[in-house]
């Protein structure tokens, strides 16, 4: 042990701190290759053993960019099938969208101290707008295959919801909206379907962006779950024909705020009367139940109470086994905050085409995890569906309440 610790002080002596770290990485790694391979193979380099899988068959030079510099390294070949060590593979697509929309913001000049920062961190100072240009053309490539693919089946369920960002727009800094649609399809399946970028509160987009879906395959939708934006009740009407079911957690936060804070656990308690009920129409009756009670002390309330009655106990009409995941955008929660956990580590998006690239791959990558999972929701329950009954004169929509 002390020879061995005499000789590494001798190669620290004779070579620079930057030279002997980078070849004890290359040493390391190329310890791990070798292990690596000899479980493969299931023998040491030129042993004899009936255990035996396969040969080696020589080297292949690769290197490796890090924070010591560029490490050489000799990447064993097999003389049946080929070997590529797990510390090379490629960065996930998110990964690399997200050093591209950092690249983009250093190369436009629009970077902020932290941006700053991430870059010379990661190694990328100095990269040319090609480099740029090539890696984001194949990740819009990948994105855009994944965003405008044609929607096969029927889809009974529809997610909604909408994630602010911020980009830069002619000089300013404007924020706009990430709207993610999720859908479930007859066999249980979820995916998501679709992503589209703008101003969230104007109808007009929001009907592009579900006549969009359409034009892509989206069919059989019976009930839309979203936050209560102006425009898309009448949008979800006009294009889609469905059911639309308010959020319940986001709209009990819009209840409470009529109710002194010392009350919230009383109100709330009772308002959830009406979600414990095993049918629609004994949650109604629960539902005016507690808006009479509440009205004397907190007629505000009670008043959103009676507005809003048929749009947050819309997915008490749909089979049972479904409610838990019909009443709430909150399916959605962990992919959005996967997404703003990515896009806070931008901070101001230099363009709207980076947001497409960044957000698109995180949705890419989250959906491939899905379709990998068991079924999402029973498939029992898709027989018991059946088309809603809605009044599609947008003149006789109740108005929606704030």
């Amino acid at each position: 042990m002390t020879e061995e610790r005499m000789a590494l002080a001798e190669l620290l002596q004779k070579s620079g701190d930057a030279d002997f770290l980078r070849s004890v990485a290359e040493a390391v790694l190329q310890i791990l290759m070798e292990t690596d391979v000899e479980g493969l193979i299931g023998a040491g380099r030129h042993e004899r053993t009936g255990e035996r899988l396969n040969y080696r068959n020589g080297y292949r030079d690769r290197s490796l960019d890090t924070r010591l510099g560029s490490l050489s390294l000799r990447i064993p070949k097999l003389r049946q099938g080929s070997y590529f060590p797990p510390f090379l593979e490629p960065r996930k697509t998110a990964e690399k969208a997200l050093v591209t929309v950092i690249q983009e913001a250093w190369i436009g000049g629009v970077s902020t101290r932290r941006v700053d920062e991430l870059v010379q961190a990661m190694g990328l100072s100095g990269i040319s707008k090609s480099q740029v240009s090539k890696l984001c053309k194949d990740i819009d490539e990948r994105v855009n295959a994944f965003l405008d693919r044609p929607l096969e089946g029927e889809w009974p369920y529809l997610w909604l919801d909408a994630t602010y960002l911020k980009v830069r727009d002619g000089g300013r800094i404007i924020s706009v909206a990430a709207i993610i649609a999720v859908a479930v399809n007859t066999e249980g399946k979820r995916e998501i379907v679709g992503l589209g970028i703008g101003p969230s509160e104007a109808e007009p987009f929001w009907s592009g962006f579900i006549n969009n879906l359409v034009k892509r395959g989206l069919r059989g939708v019976k009930l839309v779950i979203s936050d209560a934006h102006d425009g898309l009740r009448l949008a979800i009407t006009r294009v889609l024909g469905a059911t639309w079911q308010r959020c319940r957690v986001h709209w009990m936060r819009n209840a409470l705020a009529h109710v002194q804070k010392g009350q919230h656990t009383m109100v709330a308690a009772a308002i959830r009367q009406a979600f414990l009920q095993t049918d629609a129409e004994a949650a109604h009756q629960t539902w005016r139940h507690v808006a009479d009670q509440l009205r004397p002390r907190w007629p505000k309330l009670a008043v959103l109470m009676d507005d809003s009655e048929h749009d947050v106990l819309a997915y008490m009409t749909f089979p049972g086994q479904h409610r838990t995941k019909l009443h709430s955008t909150n399916p959605l929660e962990r992919l959005n905050k996967e997404v703003k956990r990515r896009a806070d580590v931008v901070g101001i998006f230099p363009n709207e085409a980076s947001i497409t690239r960044l957000i698109g791959a995180v949705l890419l990558e989250q959906n491939d995890e899905w379709l990998l999972q068991c079924r999402y929701m029973q498939i029992e329950g898709m027989a018991e569906l059946t088309p809603p009954i809605i009044d599609a004169d947008p003149a006789k929509l109740p108005p929606m309440a704030a």
